[in-house]
């Protein structure tokens, strides 16, 4: 059976803003864990086309295609393109499971929610000739996991080709996420085994990792497990945590003894109202700093995650929020506009209160504004947005905030990260055209080594330390 697997690209990615560096960063995941299902007699092509040419003038007999909402209308075309040639195609993924009725009209086959159950029962009805139509996942487990087929993955295309993913979904719900919509029917969070998880990192060449779960702290058994496991290794990695998560005494330096060198954290908003707003609870009466200390003293840079247009947003947001992040010597920031994702409470309510402003799923890229906020027009919206990146990322800021490093080595460190992220576009742009990204790979791992080292004025964790942050919990300042 010839197969073909589809990451089609998301419509920014050809837009005139384009960074090839965010396309460039992790190899197509889900597609390889589900081409680990077929028979070693399948002929496979995977092609992802944020980083190559899609191939269309092949004929396979399945065609399967990820959806992101994004990306939907591309991979509407190419799905239409390819049942015109008489393959069956299927399509899932986020967008798929928020719109069934409206992916099914370019589809012979949808799948809503994740694939782990529903993936191995299609292809067993493919083969015998009697594919279903619609297959909704309702057992949630990664116990059984085949190998993923990273044979199919064009390492030399990617800078982190070794991205992992142990868990699925988050522990949390948050208004604004995909996720509930996505686990509907099925426990919303679980993981890998650690010993199956262990395997996996064992099997990546190299010295750095990227996990690319929601929440890796997100079972603290689970993790701390895995982190025991890891220790030794000699690896560096990246990956994502809650502030809450970060504050646990304990979970963290196990991560940072196995590891830990970078941490996405969403903080998405300095406002407490807005955190109730979005029922992001684990968020509230989190002291921001002391999280941000505390990672900082073991070493750990952060790439902090801020959303711009919630309710109780003005037009004085952007710099306040750019203002305090540099203060608190962050090293990358990631900014957002409010996207109220369909299948979502956000949604839902946006739709209900009759703010949406369109359908155009082009435009929900966390880029552009989709809805009318509430203290702000959409145009000072998305003109803050764009204003909050040039102000966090002007070399005055950067060295700003490197200056609140307390040694030579991490303020030099700070300059090179956040800088080499955001000032060095055109020579990124050279080094992916010329199919070259992974000879950059050493640069980020002897950066990223030399963090997790204790500063020397650090404190230890004691037992005063951790009443100290107790005490900050009850005292928010946001």
């Amino acid at each position: 059976m010839k197969v073909k697997m589809i990451l089609p690209a998301l419509t920014e990615a050809k837009s005139p803003f384009w960074r090839p560096i965010k396309y460039s960063l992790f190899p197509p995941l889900g597609l390889a864990t589900l081409a680990g299902y077929l028979d070693d007699t399948d002929e496979i092509a995977l092609q992802d086309e944020h980083v190559e040419t899609l191939a269309l003038d092949d004929e396979p007999d399945l065609v399967v295609i990820q959806v992101y909402i994004t990306s939907a209308r591309r991979a509407y075309e190419l799905a239409d393109h390819y049942r015109g040639k008489g393959a069956h195609v299927a399509l899932g993924g986020l967008h798929v499971t928020s719109l069934p009725e409206e992916a099914a009209q370019h589809a012979d086959t949808i799948f809503l929610g994740p694939g782990e159950d529903t993936w191995p029962a299609f292809l067993a009805d493919f083969r015998a000739g009697r594919p279903g139509q619609v297959y909704r996942s309702q057992r949630r487990t990664l116990v059984g996991l085949p190998p993923i087929r990273r044979d199919l993955i064009k390492r030399h295309l990617y800078l982190v080709p070794n991205s992992i993913v142990v868990s699925r979904g988050c522990p949390h719900t948050c208004d604004f996420c995909y996720k509930e919509a996505f686990f509907e029917g099925g426990k919303s969070f679980y993981t890998q085994t650690v010993d199956a998880a262990l395997a996996e990192i064992e099997r990546l060449p190299g010295r750095h990792l990227y996990f690319l779960d929601d929440h890796l702290f997100g079972q603290a058994r689970f993790a701390a497990a895995l982190f025991e496991g890891m220790a030794g290794m000699g690896r560096l990695w990246q990956a994502a945590g809650t502030v809450q998560s970060v504050l646990k005494p304990g979970l963290l330096e196990k991560a940072v003894a196995s590891g830990l060198r970078s941490l996405f954290v969403g903080f998405e908003t300095l406002n407490p109202n807005n955190l109730r707003e979005q029922n992001k609870y684990q968020n509230l009466n989190r002291d921001y700093s002391a999280a941000i200390r505390r990672l900082h003293d073991l070493g750990v840079m952060i790439n902090g995650s801020f959303v711009f247009g919630m309710d109780d947003d003005d037009e004085t947001v952007f710099e306040r929020t750019v203002v305090w992040a540099v203060s608190q010597g962050i090293e990358t920031a990631t900014f957002h506009i409010l996207t109220p994702y369909p299948g979502t409470a956000l949604y839902q309510r946006i739709a209900t209160q009759g703010r949406l402003l369109h359908s155009n799923w082009d435009l929900y890229d966390t880029r552009h504004v989709v809805y009318r906020p509430a203290r702000l027009t959409p145009e000072t919206l998305e003109a803050g947005y764009w204003q909050a990146y040039r102000d966090f990322y002007r070399w005055s800021a950067i060295f700003s905030g490197a200056a609140t490093k307390p040694d030579l080595t991490g303020r030099l460190r700070h300059v090179a990260y956040a800088g080499g992220w955001k000032k060095f576009e055109p020579l990124w742009d050279w080094v992916i055209r010329a199919k070259r990204v992974t000879h950059v790979l050493p640069a980020l791992e002897a950066i990223l080594s030399g963090f997790g080292r204790l500063a020397s004025d650090r404190r230890p964790w004691t037992a005063d330390r951790r009443l100290e942050i107790e005490n900050h919990e009850c005292q928010s300042t946001l």
